[in-house]
């Protein structure tokens, strides 16, 4: 099937603004008559349930966390993306676009990105608003840093805690509109089902994390914004309680995932230390605008970094990437690193790591300095390494970080089931193959306060309030199936833990489908997931019972949904013959070790549909069209 992202036409400068005013709308007075249900309560999440409250819907939010404010997004370290210009060098709306669509490769749709990059400014404004302790310069400016991927700055910062700040603010909206009584916030409750009714999104089944009870709640729409899948991977930067789960409750009704291939390794992180580790640690990429990444010249040499010579030393990006040097994009600076280890210059244990040393930007502009740009980023640094990154450089290496793909949305940010919309890193929408930094929170406050606002009236506009009734045989037919599911994972009674199943299933989707890809490995791991995903199903242990806190069970149903999607990102990754962004496919790259995209073939979205856990899903088509930005070689040198 051509899926039809049903993108305006026109001159881009207006498409979203024609868009809005050809929208339905909802009456003030009517929009008490309808429920929203918010899956998730990050910065996608908060902000959309505090803007749809304000707007006088009835909202009802869940999250499995005790507290919104504890959402994965509160771990955004470095910054967030606006076009203002503040600097005066050079910044546009046209440029942020232009820089957003060559960072992901070319392989994003142009109106959303330039919805996103229009809409922009205004987040900054809302932040400001809110309170959001942006850095300001000496005269109270705000301040602006760079990011990998742009020749200007254009990146607000709050320290080295910008999406903890974002999130607090977000979240007092959200406090505001549930002290107003418009939004109800349900914690410790995870989404398991989405009720369908006619085809259309009307209600979402879960568990009581507490208590173990399952009910369904209805309403009139479902908004996914349930973060990222990068713990596919087992060790990644995402916080441990983040899966695929609630997307692949709606995959597994009907939504179709696009891209799921496209997953982010971060540059920036500190590197494995153990093999029991729950997480791996990300070091904001803010850093990269100081310190300079470097590996010894020659191999074999051990000795203290400090000893190491300034002709001794390979900065590596800027060898490579003159232009941008150490701030390169993720992808490229994540490869540049790898092939670095992988040539034997590596440095730490296993040689799995290079230095990140600031020694330059401290003897310019002075360790206080330093300090007040990136002194949280330091200290959580030396707690988790017991080394001072002030005088010793910092070791780092690429994790899993983020996902680009997510399930598909048209441009009002609906799924292919009608009713349902989906914010933030739970779609696919516009990031392509490859996130820029900074752009993730500029995403989910898009999502949740500028854009689904007008785009979620127009379906509502145009539906009956009240279709679904909490007794309806849809939702009777959906607790039994959860229940079911969590009856069995709890029968098992086998030998082997959740998580020793999960690092099999990690490791293997690593080595497999991580950084780089081929066509071999990915057979390979295509052959052993479902054995994986067998053995999981025959002989997993899940202590305790079902009817009380059991946080056994809740990882339990989290890694079964990884055993069956990392057997679909591997699929989507096999079938995408070339490379684009984070999606590196060995066999596809130039002769100097870059990304060999095939745009003949290749230059669409692929949306997969679910036909059977042990079938394979069946692929539909997005084609992308540039017509405001010349398909061209991705060049950053």
């Amino acid at each position: 099937m051509i899926l039809d992202g049903k993108s305006p036409t026109g001159p881009i400068e207006q498409t979203w603004d024609r868009h809005r005013f050809d929208m339905k709308l909802v009456n003030p007075a009517n929009k008490r008559k309808y429920k929203i249900l918010v899956v998730g309560t990050g910065l996608a999440g908060a902000s959309a349930a505090a803007s749809l409250g304000e707007l006088g819907y009835n909202v009802e939010a869940f999250c499995y966390q005790d507290s919104p404010r504890r959402a994965h997004s509160i771990a955004a370290q470095g910054g967030i993306n606006a076009a203002k210009n503040y600097p005066n060098d050079g910044d546009s709306i046209r440029r942020l676009f232009y820089d957003t669509v060559k960072g992901g490769d070319f392989r994003a749709r142009e109106a959303d990105v330039w919805r996103l990059a229009q809409v922009s400014n205004d987040i900054i404004d809302q932040c400001v608003a809110q309170g959001v302790p942006f850095a300001r310069d000496y005269a109270g400016y705000l301040d602006n840093r760079s990011f990998g991927g742009a020749q200007v700055s254009r990146t607000f910062y709050a320290r080295g805690q910008t999406g903890q700040q974002l999130l607090l603010g977000a979240y007092s909206a959200l406090m505001a509109q549930v002290k107003a009584g418009t939004v109800k916030i349900f914690p410790r409750t995870e989404v398991m089902d989405i009720v369908l009714v006619n085809g259309e999104a009307k209600g979402v089944t879960l568990r009581d994390l507490i208590t173990g009870k399952y009910r369904t709640h209805v309403g009139d729409a479902v908004i996914l914004c349930s973060g990222g899948y990068a713990n596919v991977y087992d060790l990644s930067t995402m916080a441990r309680g983040a899966s695929v789960s609630a997307n692949w409750a709606a995959y597994k009704k009907g939504a179709y995932f696009a891209n799921p291939c496209y997953t982010q390794i971060h540059p920036t992180c500190i590197p494995q230390s153990g093999d029991y580790q729950s997480k791996l640690t990300l070091m904001s990429e803010s850093l990269r605008n100081d310190g300079r990444c470097w590996v010894p010249r020659n191999h074999g040499d051990n000795r203290p970094p400090n000893d190491i010579p300034e002709e001794d030393r390979d900065y590596y990006l800027e060898r490579k990437y003159p232009s941008f040097g150490n701030l390169a994009p993720r992808d490229i600076a994540s490869r540049a690193a790898k092939e670095q280890c992988d040539d034997g210059r590596g440095v730490g244990p296993g040689g799995r790591g290079v230095y990140l040393d600031f020694r330059d930007a401290i003897n310019r502009l002075g360790e206080d300095t330093i300090r007040e740009r990136y002194g949280n980023l330091f200290e959580m640094y030396e707690l988790i390494t017991a080394e001072n990154g002030y005088k010793v450089p910092m070791r780092i290496y690429p994790a899993p970080h983020y996902a680009m793909g997510g399930l598909w949305v048209d441009y009002n940010c609906m799924s292919n089931l009608p009713g349902l919309f989906v914010l933030g890193e739970a779609n696919f929408s516009v990031h392509g193959a490859n996130r820029l930094g900074a752009s993730a929170l500029m995403q989910g406050l898009a999502d949740g306060y500028f854009i689904i606002p007008y785009t979620i009236a127009n379906y509502l506009a145009q539906t009956k309030p009240g279709m679904l009734k909490a007794d309806a045989p849809e939702c009777q037919a959906s607790l039994q199936e959860v229940e079911a599911r969590v009856n069995k994972l709890l029968s098992i009674n086998g030998k082997r833990t959740v998580a020793e199943l999960h690092r099999e299933i990690g490791s293997l989707m690593w080595n497999n489908a991580g950084m780089a890809r081929s066509e071999e490995s990915l057979k390979e791991a295509i052959e052993k997931i479902p054995a994986i995903r067998e053995e999981f199903w025959q002989n997993v242990r899940i202590p305790g019972a079902g009817a009380e806190l059991n946080q056994q069970l809740e990882n339990a149903g989290r890694v079964a949904d990884f055993l069956e999607f990392g057997e679909l990102l591997c699929r989507d990754a096999l079938h995408r013959r070339e490379s684009c962004g984070g999606h590196f496919r060995v066999e596809y790259q130039t002769e100097d070790g870059e990304a060999l995209r095939d745009d003949e073939n290749f230059c669409y979205s692929a949306a997969w549909g679910f036909k059977g856990v042990d079938n394979e899903p069946e692929l539909h088509k997005e084609p992308l069209k540039f017509e405001n930005v010349e398909l061209a070689v991705r060049s950053y040198k």
